[in-house]
């Protein structure tokens, strides 16, 4: 028998968010004497995330977006796949552990608060359901720490939620979602309802925020300058299926993916001189209770092919994962 007389190296941290195969299907019912049918709202979604990364999620309304923010805030179980906060998989009895370390900010700052609470209140009731042993006293001074991160005065402990603009009310929220010292924050369009000004306050909150506790972000949005400005990585879903995964700079660079390549044409760009060349896309968006076979973009890709609506193509190649056929060079 060997003995090991030295100290093995230390451990790499296992990464903030590992996701293998999620999938969340619902069933709708068919009306009357009709068969009950499926959405298939989110299907195989695989990802890595890292302590101080951010990863965007972007892509069409209703291609998984939020589904998958829901999922990964443990707000719904997944019907398939798995997936690991800090290297410990998300089920069972681990649950109720993990839920303090994946916290979620809401798209809407004005329907997100309860307005019959006090800010104070709103910010101590994650201490007083998951910490109840925690002095009164201590809660209200991390309440206190907490609105001062996120940039809101002392006076505003004491105030109610329709005396704050909205972009306070986001601050607030991010505050809210951080009193539990969480590894994870899933930001569900978390600027979209607010003016642009104000839009990049929050932005540059979330990024200094980041920096000072290490946090990873799991960043859903429609807008690509807003991703341009905040993402690592980039994952771009279409039909609740993940089709080109990369770093930002290879996504914005050089996109492998012909729908990656329709949503960064539809981009406005700051220089009027620039030369935009806008690929307009044919047909509808299929139905989620009927996925085409094959590739799911094929009904609207200009470079379809035959094997396009037979085989479903897997996500693969370089610099970025894409899942088509006939890539971009």
């Amino acid at each position: 028998m060997s003995v090991q007389t030295q100290a093995p190296a230390q451990a790499e941290a296992a990464p903030a968010l590992v996701a293998r195969n999620l999938s969340r299907w619902y069933e709708v019912k068919g009306g009357f004497l009709g068969k009950p049918r499926t959405v298939k709202a989110l299907s195989e979604a695989s990802f890595t995330l890292h302590a101080g990364e951010t990863l965007a999620v972007v892509g069409e309304s209703g291609c998984g977006k939020s589904t998958l923010a829901r999922l990964v805030a443990m707000i719904e179980p997944p019907t398939g796949g798995t997936f690991e906060i800090g290297g410990v998989k998300a089920q069972g009895e681990a649950l109720k552990r993990l839920r303090t370390d994946v916290q979620i900010v809401f798209q809407d700052p004005y329907g997100s608060l309860n307005p019959r609470q006090r800010i104070g209140s709103i910010l101590e009731e994650p201490l007083l359901i998951n910490r109840p042993d925690m002095p009164k006293a201590e809660r209200e001074r991390r309440a206190r720490e907490t609105l001062a991160l996120t940039g809101l005065r002392p006076e505003h402990y004491d105030r109610y939620p329709h005396m704050f603009s909205g972009g306070q009310r986001q601050r607030i929220a991010v505050a809210r979602a951080l009193m539990l010292d969480p590894k994870v924050l899933v930001l569900d369009e978390p600027v979209s309802a607010l003016d642009l000004s104000v839009q990049s306050q929050i932005l540059n909150l979330l990024i200094d925020l980041q920096e000072r506790l290490n946090l990873a972000y799991l960043f859903i949005s429609h807008d690509l300058s807003v991703v341009k400005h905040m993402a690592d990585k980039v994952a771009v879903m279409y039909l609740g299926r993940p089709v080109e995964i990369g770093t930002r700079d290879a996504v914005f660079a050089a996109p492998r993916h012909p729908y990656t390549r329709a949503l960064l044409s539809a981009t406005p760009k700051a220089d009027p001189r620039q030369k935009r060349n806008r690929i307009r896309l044919e047909g509808e968006l299929p139905s989620p209770l009927n996925v085409p076979p094959g590739c799911p973009f094929a009904p609207r890709c200009w470079k379809a092919q035959p094997i396009c609506r037979q085989e479903r193509p897997e996500l693969s190649g370089a610099p970025t994962l894409a899942a088509c056929h006939f890539p971009e060079a």
